[in-house]
């Protein structure tokens, strides 16, 4: 991935208005975080840094990174106890906690949930899947914000 890819791939990710992207092809890796407003790049070249100016948004530093600085840059796992039980996400795409956005939210914290109920919605490749719970009990705690990216297996809810 040249350059010029690169910063096209910064503009397009801010216009996106998402948090976070990771890509990767063979051997280079890049991961964009809009929030922190640091890009990370591991590939096997030598060290570069370069500042690329996001359209109407902070400047983007890019650094090459190894694999163990990229870990210690990601959040830690959220912290649960015994008898609480996570509701994870079964495929990638982005959450959604209403149906849509002039419904309320299918479950908040302190609500009962039960195994088979609909908690969220998450958008892959423009189809909408409604996600089930597998697990009965009261939601402790939602774990993802709301028009969020999230991963397969994450954790998106804590319930009781």
């Amino acid at each position: 991935m040249d350059l010029k890819q690169i910063q096209e791939l910064i503009r397009f990710v801010a216009k996106a208005g998402v948090s976070e992207v990771e890509v990767e092809q063979d051997d280079f890796k890049i991961i964009i975080k809009t929030g922190t407003g640091v890009v990370y790049q591991q590939a096997p070249s030598a060290p570069q840094v370069f500042n690329i100016p996001a359209q109407q948004s902070p400047p983007v530093q890019v650094s090459q990174t190894t694999s163990s600085e990229t870990k210690a840059a990601e959040p830690a796992a959220p912290v649960k106890s015994a008898n609480q039980k996570e509701v994870k996400s079964p495929m990638i795409g982005t959450f959604y906690r209403k149906p849509s956005p002039d419904k309320p939210d299918f479950i908040s914290v302190g609500d009962h949930v039960s195994k088979g109920q609909v908690v969220c919605v998450i958008e892959a490749m423009k189809l909408f899947n409604e996600i089930e719970s597998d697990v009965e009990g009261t939601v402790v705690k939602v774990l993802v914000d709301d028009m969020t990216p999230v991963e397969y297996d994450q954790p998106l809810f804590l319930v009781e």
